[in-house]
């Protein structure tokens, strides 16, 4: 069944200085109208662990989805991964949204200690494991024999609630990644190419101006084909800021996304403007990306609010 493109809203939720504040944000968050919270899975400057974290802002709430964005691959084996998520997804009442990713960020795998390979093999790594956790989310014994993962016979349990498994979340920037999320994913994240390494990188910005949007997009639609219908597409805007001079930030904004300061606003990971302007900004964004799910910070969450207000569901 195609997806209906209703627009809705997520939160980044980082961390807090207590169980009270998590608990707060988490219930904030729903009572404001947000679909999902969300937690990111860096060892650097992302405190909290993805799946406790999830499991606490799920057993807090009643309605608000919960789901990682995403998990790193190489972080844990897609066999504890299916486990994991499908306990999740069986005690919140089906309220998970599973992120996957490849893996990207060089500090992470330089402070942790763990091995660093080229792109094209956490790709491949990224494509066994999404497998894995789909086999055995399935009814029954599971067996795959890969390159990078071997599993015999294993039934896995529990069983998840939403089948045939939750909503799978995958992001990217490069060509393979968004192919590989088109045909597999539920849920496609259009980012930039993080092919660097650093979240810091100049190219980054560039590598998401409209232009560059268009190319990600039309990458999916070619991968995706039928099943391009069924498919989510979401943002994460990691910079949203309120202001009545949009106009002036489009200017400084500009060079670094390598466009014209009537374009940059455009971008899909920046929210700039007044409320209504914002809201705009969506709309053309939905009609030119088919682009209906929306993730901001939890910080701005209540400033964000309103356009939540005018648009979810919508």
């Amino acid at each position: 069944m195609a997806h209906d493109r209703k627009f809705r809203f997520g939160v980044m939720a980082l961390g807090a200085e207590s169980a009270k504040q998590y608990r707060e944000t988490a219930r904030k968050a729903e009572d404001l109208g947000f679909s999902t919270l969300y937690v990111p899975d860096h060892f650097v400057d992302h405190p909290f662990g993805p799946f406790p974290a999830m499991a606490f802002a799920a057993e807090a709430t009643t309605t608000l989805r919960v789901g990682s964005l995403v998990l790193g691959n190489d972080y844990r084996h897609p066999v504890v991964v299916a486990r994991d998520a499908a306990t999740l997804d069986l005690l919140s009442d089906g309220r998970l949204e599973l992120g996957l990713g490849a893996g990207w960020m060089t500090v992470d795998y330089e402070k942790a200690g763990i091995p660093l390979d080229r792109p094209g093999v956490r790709v491949d790594r990224l494509a066994e494991a999404i497998t894995v956790v789909k086999g055995l989310m399935a009814a029954g014994e599971f067996s795959f024999s890969g390159e990078h993962y071997t599993i015999t016979a294993l039934d896995g349990m529990p069983k998840s609630v939403q089948k045939p498994h939750p909503p799978i979340v995958i992001g990217g920037g490069g060509k393979r990644v968004l192919s590989l999320a088109a045909q597999e994913a539920q849920i496609v994240g259009i980012n930039g190419n993080l092919k660097g390494g650093r979240p810091d990188d100049p190219s980054n910005a560039a590598d998401m101006n409209p232009a560059q949007t268009d190319q990600k997009l039309q990458w999916v639609r070619d991968a995706a084909g039928a099943r391009y219908d069924d498919v989510e597409i979401q943002s994460f805007a990691g910079f949203t800021l309120f202001t009545e001079d949009s106009k002036s930030v489009a200017e400084a904004m500009a060079p670094a996304f390598d466009c014209q300061p009537d374009e940059v606003l455009d971008s899909p990971v920046a929210l700039v403007g007044t409320v209504d302007e914002m809201i705009e900004t969506i709309k053309r964004r939905r009609d030119r990306w088919q682009m209906s799910y929306h993730v901001v910070g939890s910080e701005v969450m209540d400033e964000f609010a309103p356009v939540v207000a005018a648009l979810a569901g919508s």
